[in-house]
This record gives structure tokens, C-alpha cells and sequence, in this order.
């Protein structure tokens, strides 16, 4: 199928005051604008798919801004408004006293045709949870699955619809979603009760969710699942990976928890005594790792897949793509189960990760690595490099540089702020990152805190182990716990670490 793509661009030129309209509407390449910025005091912006474009020299005052939201729908309690019976999104910038200071106006496409690589996947009945960074067209693509499921299908498929961002805004839905039921959510803090409430109250035989982000959503996705409903959902995190290192949203893959083995069972798998393992049965039986538009990584079995991950395993995966004819094309990676990725470099120990920095304090970083005793190796181009670092400010403005990294997939390391603890976690990350792989520092973690047990059950009074991530840290309190020692967590990120004794346990 041949992909066409429908933006209702005059609707959202409409709502703009007309000279920001006027620059924009002489533009050869609207078809590629991505969103218009309207932030008080500045001058407004169009950024597109390769480029940005101050639209008018005169600054944007109250007046602007209160032209467009006149012609839009009301802000809930996310920030979000739209334009009725469109796809596009107006996201509001607040002051301290409530007041709107600033206005992104995103364009909203329907792209008919986005599925076609991986629609037998949809079309299978399993559950199906799609992954990727922000703009590779997740929500595009499961407005796509509602449409083949209830239209080609023939099926009942309900959409909950957080941010109206999958329907459009307005009581009446987009066409773009065919046959497929929408039910709105009042505020993002119900949107777990509204995927029960469609369970119970309408019957569908799927139900479609944007953006699962909390524990409370996670719970309602496995109850649903458990009910015997097809779900194509999508969930904060760019791979499978990330999900199992989100103790929030773990369930949706099965769930980890650390299990300690007997000593002979331990000797028998060659393994320390406590391990990982997964909790449950995934919610969602496939994974999608969406790398670009036409290209898609999948895990058709998630059960397996987290299994093999957790035994430091290469999992099965299928890559998937469209050629230039609109062909798919398919390459299955079948892991060589004789060769685990435990200790697997990412970069040769000899050549460590070149870093490209963008927005960050150079000086201060070198300093950094040098009391840290690290060799750092510092990009002057980011076609060398194989992480891109840059701040938060920067990163939001989505500036050219980073967009280049986004499109060339070099991974972006984002920093809250130039301060020396920032700098000493993203050295300690960057380290480990070409180092060993992440599942190796699980078990090391785990093998400290072990070790820490012993130590005071033999008569030391209290052990403090290395700084971990809060996930981590959690196992290590459970390890503790199982012992029946104490352990609280002690510091401040990224130095936060555990500390194992006997007496009353704390937690984190």
C-alpha cells in the first residue's frame, strides 16, 4: 500500500495571527513543518523536518497568544489543547501565576499505510506494545492499527484517548481512525480507570493506549490482557532493555525480581546466588522497537526475550524494513546461544567511547575525568562520535545538532545541569557504556550486596555498598531484607547508595 499522508494544514495556519501566518503559507516544504513556537518576548519559529525559520523580526506579545488560544479548544490539566476535527496539537507554557507564556503549535498527520510492516503482527491477536524516541511515529502508527483492526478486521477496537493526540480534539473523532471507538479521558491521572471502564462497559476485542507511563497503567494493561483483550499500546522507553531497567513499567514485560538460589543449585548453573528472573508472563506478547519510519525491531516472543536478556543472552530479534518499492523486507538474528553478552564491549577497552559535546562545558568535563582518573576522548565532529551529551535547555530546543543525532541514532546523553555531579554521572554512565553490558552490572550489584550479607552476618557491623540507580538499589534491599538484616539507603544522587547492617530496615 502507498502511503498518504493527510496534515489539515490550513486549519492550524488558521489559528495563527496572520503575520506569522503570511511567512509561513510561502514556504515550498509546509508538507515537512514539524511545529510553529510562540513564546512571549521572542520572535516566532517554525521548525521543520531539516531546518528552523524565525517567521517575523517583531516579538511575540500577549495579544498573539491570546489570538490563538481564542480559536482552539480548552487546556486540560496536561497542557494540551487541539483544534476540532484536526490531528494538531497546541502544548501551553505556563508562569508561576498560571498565565500562558508560551505556545507550541504541533502538526498532527495521518499517515495511511504506516503499518504495513508489521501488520501481521496486529492483525495475529496478541498483544502488541510498540517502542521508540519521541517523533518516530508512534502515535501515527497505532492511529493506523485502530483503523485496519476495525475497519479490515472488522473488529470492536476502543481508543483511549489521554491527550486527544490519536482522535484529534473535539466530541466527534478524526476519520482517520475508521470504525474504531474513542473515549476521551477528563485528566491524564484517570487514564487507568477509563481502559478499565472500556473493558467493562463496551466490549471491545481490542483496546489501543498511547503513552503507558505509570504503575497504575501498567495494572490496568494486565488486567485487561488478563481478560483476554488485545492490546496495541505504546510505553515510555526506546527498547526492550529499557523497559526491564523501568521499575515502573517492568510488569509490562513480566516484571523482575532477584531470586537466591541454594548453593547447589547455584554451583549447578554456574551462577551467584542471587539472580534474576523474570516475576510473571508479559502483558504484551510482541515487542516493537520502532527505529525509523520504515524500519522496525521485533521481539515476537517478550517472554523469551526478557529470559535471555536477564541470562545475559542475545535475544531472537526480526528487523524488518521498507525497500525503495514499498516491499518489507526481513532479516531474522538468531542469537548464538553458545556466546553470551556478559562483558560484551561496546567499544574496544583500548578506544573508549568519543564523546561530542554540544552545549557543555568542555573544561569542566576534562577536569572532571581527570579526577575520576578517565581518559576521556572528545569528538570534534559528531560523525566520530558515539555518544552525543548536551543539557537539558538545549535538548527541549531540539536545535539542529540534535536533531542530526536523533537521525544519525547516536545515543544522546541529556544532562539536568553543568554541575560537577552531572558531569561524574554522565562520565560514570559513558564508562559504562563502553565497558561491560548492563545485565553484567545487575549481577555484580547483586554479588556486592551478597557479599555485604555475609560480611555482617560474620560480625562486621555495617557494610555500605557502591552508588546504584534506585531499581538496583531496591534489589539489593530485597537481598538484604531475605536475610533478615536491615538496610537503608544513605547520600544523595548519583553517590545514593545502599548500606546493609542489622536493626530495623529503612528502604530508600
Amino acid at each position: 500500500m502507498q502511503k498518504v499522508i493527510t496534515d489539515d494544514m490550513e486549519a492550524l495556519l488558521d489559528i495563527l495571527p496572520p503575520r506569522i501566518q503570511r511567512p509561513l503559507r510561502q514556504q515550498e516544504d509546509t508538507r515537512e513543518l514539524l511545529e510553529v513556537v510562540m513564546d512571549l518576548g521572542r520572535p516566532s519559529e517554525a521548525r521543520f523536518l531539516k531546518r528552523e525559520l524565525v517567521l517575523h523580526d517583531k516579538e511575540i506579545e500577549e495579544a498573539d497568544i491570546d489570538y490563538v488560544v481564542a480559536r482552539i479548544g480548552s487546556f486540560g490539566d496536561d497542557n494540551r489543547a487541539g483544534i476540532e476535527r484536526t490531528l494538531h496539537r497546541i502544548s501551553a507554557i505556563r508562569n508561576r501565576r498560571g498565565h500562558i507564556v508560551g505556545l507550541t503549535c504541533r502538526v498532527g498527520r495521518a499517515v495511511f499505510g504506516t503499518i504495513k510492516v508489521i501488520e501481521d503482527l496486529v492483525q495475529s491477536g496478541k498483544s502488541v506494545l510498540l517502542l521508540g524516541r519521541p517523533g518516530v511515529g508512534k502515535t501515527t502508527m497505532l492511529r493506523e492499527v485502530a483503523r485496519v483492526l476495525a475497519g479490515d478486521m472488522g473488529k470492536r477496537v476502543i481508543i483511549v484517548d489521554t491527550s486527544n493526540e490519536i482522535a484529534g480534539d473535539g466530541d466527534i473523532p478524526h476519520p482517520a481512525i475508521g470504525h474504531a471507538r474513542r473515549m476521551q479521558v477528563a485528566t491524564p491521572t484517570l487514564q487507568h480507570a477509563v481502559m478499565i471502564e472500556a473493558v467493562e462497559n463496551h466490549m471491545p476485542e481490542v483496546i489501543v493506549i498511547d503513552e503507558i507511563g505509570t504503575e497504575l497503567e501498567a495494572q490496568a494493561a494486565r488486567t485487561i490482557a488478563e481478560r483476554g483483550v488485545q492490546l496495541v499500546g505504546t510505553a515510555h522507553g526506546n527498547t526492550l532493555d529499557n523497559l526491564m531497567m523501568n521499575p515502573t513499567l517492568a510488569d509490562l514485560v513480566g516484571g523482575i525480581q532477584s531470586v537466591t538460589l541454594g548453593d547447589e543449585e547455584a554451583r549447578r548453573r554456574g551462577t551467584q546466588k542471587s539472580i534474576l528472573e523474570r516475576k510473571s508472563p508479559p502483558t504484551f506478547d510482541i515487542v516493537v522497537e520502532i527505529q525509523d519510519w520504515d524500519k522496525v525491531a521485533i521481539h515476537p516472543d517478550v517472554g523469551e526475550a526478557v529470559d535471555a536478556l536477564l541470562r545475559g543472552l542475545p535475544p531472537s530479534t526480526e528487523v524488518r524494513w521498507l525497500d525503495e518499492q514499498g516491499e518489507v523486507k526481513i532479516e531474522k538474528a538468531e542469537p548464538d546461544k553458545g556466546k553470551p553478552v556478559r562483558g560484551k564491549r561496546v567499544a574496544k577497552a583500548d578506544k573508549p567511547s568519543k564523546i561530542y559535546l554540544f552545549g557543555v562545558n568542555r573544561a569542566r568535563l576534562v577536569q572532571m575525568a581527570r579526577e575520576m582518573h578517565l581518559d576521556v576522548d572528545i569528538a570534534d565532529n559528531l560523525h566520530n562520535a558515539s555518544v552525543f551529551v548536551t543539557s537539558k535547555n538545549y535538548y527541549r530546543r531540539k536545535p539542529q545538532q540534535v536533531r542530526d543525532a536523533e537521525s544519525a541514532n547516536v545515543p544522546i546523553y541529556v544532562l539536568r545541569s553543568n554541575t560537577p555531579p552531572q558531569l561524574r554521572q554522565l562520565l560514570s554512565t559513558i564508562y559504562h557504556l563502553a565497558g561491560t553490558d548492563r545485565t553484567d552490572y545487575f549481577t555484580l550489584a547483586l554479588g556486592e550486596a551478597e557479599e555485604a550479607v555475609s560480611q555482617v552476618k560474620d560480625g562486621q557491623e555495617a557494610v555500605e555498598l557502591s552508588p546504584q540507580s534506585a531499581y538496583i538499589r531496591r534489589l539489593q534491599h530485597l537481598i538484604a531484607q531475605r536475610n533478615n538484616l536491615a538496610s537503608q539507603s544513605t547520600g544523595k544522587d548519583p553517590e545514593r547508595r545502599v548500606r546493609i547492617h542489622k536493626g530495623q530496615t529503612r528502604g530508600d
